[in-house]
């Protein structure tokens, strides 16, 4: 039996144009104890479950936003899921615990290279500095944030035959995730997740 259950909500518009993201989804969607939401055939209009997604999230360990990185943030629903979703009440104020100790991280794709996500790169900024507003959310809301699984170069990833690599790190990261061996503490001190794997993390 799988010791923690893990959510992936996943947010492409375009996720029929998609070489790198809907292949991770598809891959979620094969391992047990993994639920993966693609939330915009879910909610073609933005017209959000509040409460089947409060459910889903009680229901879970931990909580995992995938997506490709669309000018510095998320796509757009999953800012509306952000808004609608983590309501107060629920997800912070007084008395609400709801999200307390789960683990949240991002898995996210970037066209850029990973040289370009640096104070003196092309985007001036770590890639976890361009995530702070999210990596603020998973505090306020009491969940354990981890560094982001991410694939830098996606625009050419498929031609360099990158991906192959990166979907296999995904799927044990997510079977590690489900099995409970993934050490938070450590994890949370690389720049991303794909450093901490690198570095001898489990994966």
């Amino acid at each position: 039996m799988p010791e923690k259950k893990v959510l992936v909500l996943y947010a492409h518009p375009s996720s029929a144009r998609s070489e790198v993201n809907q292949r991770l989804f598809d891959a979620a969607k094969q391992c047990q104890g993994v639920t993966a939401v693609d939330l915009y055939w879910e909610y073609p209009t933005y017209n959000i479950n509040i409460d089947r997604e409060q459910q889903r999230l009680r229901d879970h360990d931990v909580v995992i936003f995938q997506f490709p990185l669309y000018w510095y943030s998320t796509p757009a629903i999953l800012k509306e899921w952000q808004d609608l979703v983590l309501e107060y009440g629920f997800a912070y104020g007084q008395d609400a615990d709801a999200l307390h100790g789960k683990v949240f991280f991002c898995a996210l794709s970037a066209g850029g290279k990973q040289d370009a996500y640096q104070t003196d790169g092309y985007n001036h900024f770590p890639i976890r500095a361009l995530l702070h507003p999210i990596e603020q959310m998973a505090t306020l809301t009491g969940m354990t944030y981890l560094p982001p699984f991410a694939l830098f170069g996606a625009r050419t990833a498929k031609e360099d035959g990158r991906i192959a690599a990166h979907l296999s790190q995904w799927t044990q990261l997510l079977n590690d995730l489900v099995a409970d061996r993934v050490e938070s503490n450590t994890a949370t001190q690389a720049a991303t997740l794909n450093d901490y794997l690198s570095q001898g993390g489990h994966a």
